[in-house]
């Protein structure tokens, strides 16, 4: 989903530019429909970043504590912000409510508001979810913070393409020499 939005937010705003500079028309549209894109964009991005621990934060001084006391800080930093998520879940669908109540329409685009902005509820219900799902597994031990380590990431990475290009060397080394 966040391939497709990215795409056709991609797509839409090349159209836009080269109707607009090269044929001097353009769509009405377009704008409020390339928002509308991105706000769905980041909103199921939010979760999905937590899912697979995109989103970065400083933990310096939380390295430096022990194992258990991580797990604690992980845990409170999940609860604070499933907290947060809930906060915006309500009041996002009460902002969503408000709009489907009163018949409000899209200032370009022939739609009510409401079904455009029900991303809010629920991409914030999402990231409750997977706040939740962060929570569960630091609880559990098999994780201690809530954040993604992403020097530990690209080490691991590198470390990986290193052994790769070893290996390759390696057998590179064995055919030419059994010749």
């Amino acid at each position: 989903m966040i391939i497709l939005l990215l795409s056709g937010m991609t797509l839409l705003t090349f159209a836009q530019v080269v109707a607009r500079y090269v044929f001097n028309s353009g769509f009405v549209w377009a704008l409020e429909v390339t928002t509308y894109m991105f706000a769905w964009l980041v909103l199921v991005g939010i979760s999905y970043g937590v899912k697979v621990g995109f989103h970065i934060g400083i933990d310096a001084v939380v390295k430096l504590m022990s194992p258990r006391v991580q797990r604690l800080i992980g845990l409170l930093a999940s609860l604070l912000c499933l907290l947060y998520a809930g906060i915006l879940l309500i009041g996002s669908y009460r902002y969503v409510d408000t709009m489907h109540m009163l018949g409000v329409e899209a200032e370009d685009i022939a739609l009510e508001r409401w079904l455009l902005a029900i991303i809010l509820p629920i991409g914030f219900a999402l990231l409750g979810w997977r706040l939740m799902q962060a929570a569960w597994r630091i609880l559990r031990g098999q994780q201690t913070e809530l954040l993604g380590d992403e020097a530990a990431e690209v080490l691991r990475a590198h470390a990986a393409e290193y052994e790769a290009e070893r290996v390759a060397k390696l057998k590179a080394n064995d055919g030419s020499s059994g010749q």
